[in-house]
């Protein structure tokens, strides 16, 4: 009898295309899901989730928020996927954005001690005083549990997974794609031996990728944990988690970088809310912070910062300097791809708030930064 890949005479030459093509179909498909499984993580089990489970921020089954929040919903009064199709916004730059490959770092120094290096989206490096810390990397061409489907990155990274320098610890702010990665984090386990610190439950992703036990720290907001002189604490935010169809099993944070000297702040994802004035309350004034601007919506208002948020959030922290990140490698949202850093500029210039806009890889001087000279707009 005439397998599915053979010419069977008594049915006419070329019979067996449709078996073959759909052979070919089901391989495509089992190629683009392979690495799926994985990518969705671990299951918080076990000691990991009994320490969970005492948290003050988990109620019935999940994290949640400390105030009302509402996570990603439709407004009523809009057709989102219609827009996301036929919507006239400008959500790709017309030329390439630019990409600086970021030299060594200056010896520290008086004006040297503190300086960011902002790859692309959330993924940024933080010198202070002589110490490295990686902020949330993502160095995939796609933030996906597939590596076919899914929002593509709109920029190269600066710098390769292996030509960055050694760190000192690796910061996670939660669990969604954008900002965990599993390719980049089994790069950095090899490549690297710094622990990654991480909010409650997230270990449990880690663990499933193959990072050991002893280099993951899971915290809750509040706690801190020292490494290499550095305090670093993770701090309240409102957002939500998941990656899969499940949600909020695993926690969500801020982060405070502080040394002997300065501090930085990270908002990870955030909405607005009155724990930005806690927090600079109990751990600013900052020297500088890295503001999540991009991916906003009237349709999920209370998990993502408008750009006018991230300045009054700024204030509300105590901050010096900002640092806009969250915006300009992913497209995630429906508006103009370089909406968010306009609203910003206008928004700083209105309140008085210093502020730098590097190129992705371009390396801020915190004490002396570059002026704002509106290079997206050569490329919009």
């Amino acid at each position: 009898m005439a397998g599915p890949t053979e010419q069977d005479p008594r049915r006419g030459a070329g019979r067996w295309v449709p078996a073959a093509v759909g052979l070919a179909a089901l391989a495509g498909l089992a190629w683009v899901v392979r690495d799926i499984p994985a990518a969705l993580g671990g299951r918080v089990t076990g000691a990991r989730a009994e320490r969970a489970a005492r948290s003050p921020q988990f109620h019935d089954g999940t994290f949640r928020n400390r105030g009302r929040s509402r996570s990603i919903a439709g407004a009523p009064d809009r057709d989102l996927v219609r827009e996301l199709i036929f919507g006239k916004q400008q959500r790709h730059p017309r030329r390439p954005v630019p990409v600086v490959r970021p030299g060594a770092a200056p010896t520290p120094g008086d004006h040297a001690e503190l300086n960011i290096v902002w790859y692309g989206h959330a993924s940024a490096l933080i010198e202070i005083e002589g110490r490295r810390v990686l902020l949330d990397p993502v160095w995939s061409r796609r933030c996906s549990p597939s590596s076919v489907v899914g929002p593509k990155r709109l920029h190269q990274p600066p710098v390769e997974l292996a030509d960055l320098p050694a760190v000192d610890a690796v910061l996670i702010s939660h669990d969604h794609y954008d900002h965990l990665d599993l390719a980049t984090v089994r790069a950095l386990t090899e490549g690297q031996s710094a622990p990654f610190l991480v909010p409650l439950g997230v270990g449990a992703h880690l663990e499933r990728w193959g990072v050991p036990e002893h280099r993951i720290v899971e915290l809750d907001w509040s706690q801190s944990h020292r490494v290499a002189g550095l305090t670093i604490t993770a701090t309240v935010a409102q957002h939500f988690s998941g990656r899969g169809l499940s949600r909020d099993g695993t926690l969500w944070s801020s982060w405070v970088v502080a040394g002997e000297r300065r501090r930085v702040y990270y908002t990870g994802d955030s909405g607005y809310f009155d724990g930005y004035a806690e927090i600079g309350a109990e751990h600013g004034p900052f020297d500088v912070t890295l503001m999540q601007i991009g991916a906003y919506d009237r349709a999920w208002p209370s998990i993502h910062m408008f750009p006018e948020e991230a300045v009054a959030a700024h204030v509300d922290l105590r901050g010096d300097l900002l640092i806009p990140v969250h915006w300009a490698t992913f497209t995630l949202a429906l508006h103009d791809w370089s909406e968010p850093v306009e609203r910003l500029v206008a928004e700083a210039a209105t309140r008085g708030v210093r502020l730098a806009v590097p190129r992705p890889g371009e390396r801020v001087v915190v004490d002396d930064p570059p002026p704002v000279d509106r290079w997206w707009r050569s490329i919009t």
